[in-house]
């Protein structure tokens, strides 16, 4: 049994933590059926693990170095690496609004990202108090490591950075999907608040 393995289990036996991860960080392991048919642009299959409302999905790669990294596809056709093991892509949903953050990267800038990641969680910490012991309860259930957010934006950054070549995400028609750094430095309307 991989460490992923080990991980998957210990969420579905814990239901407390499966419906945190599900309610407030969006890695929901009932919706395995989101993005059926995609795989990486090698050939190589993915293994989906958890899905989000949204229809994005999140899969499992085959092992390298006795890791198995891990993929994020969204319903809008943006994909790539979040992560080299399912340990530390958790790290980064919990602690970190990690999308957010890829969308208003400027181009996967990383000290964009570190202003952005700052102005997430202030949003994150305004519509949900109780987040940061949602985020801690679940590590803990987890042994997961509570990271800064400078440190998470700067892990996130280095694993969307190697999407290409090797973690480019295809759909069944072999269509590329676009890389996880979106080009914004922040919100159209009304900029940052």
């Amino acid at each position: 049994m991989t460490s992923s393995d080990r991980l998957l289990d210990l969420i579905q036996t814990t239901p407390e933590i499966d419906l945190l991860l599900r309610s407030s960080f969006g890695f929901d392991i009932h919706r395995m059926h989101c993005g059926e048919g995609l795989r990486l642009a090698s050939g190589a299959p993915l293994e989906a693990i958890a899905g989000e409302v949204t229809g994005g999905a999140y899969f499992l790669c085959a092992e390298q170095n006795g890791r198995r990294p891990v993929v994020f596809a969204s319903s809008e056709g943006e994909g790539g690496l979040l992560a080299d093991d399912l340990a530390s892509a958790l790290e980064i949903i919990i602690g970190l609004e990690w999308r957010d953050c890829l969308s208003f990267s400027g181009g996967g800038d990383v000290k964009v990202m570190q202003i952005s990641a700052q102005h997430l969680q202030r949003s994150r910490d305004k519509y949900n108090p109780d987040i940061d012991n949602e985020a801690a309860q679940v590590a803990a259930a987890l042994s997961l490591h509570m990271a800064p957010v400078a440190d998470l934006v700067m892990r996130l950054h280095a694993a969307a950075a190697k999407t290409e070549p090797d973690y480019i995400v295809t759909d069944d028609d072999g269509q590329a999907f676009d890389p996880p750094f979106g080009e914004h430095v922040e919100p159209r309307l009304g900029g940052w608040r």
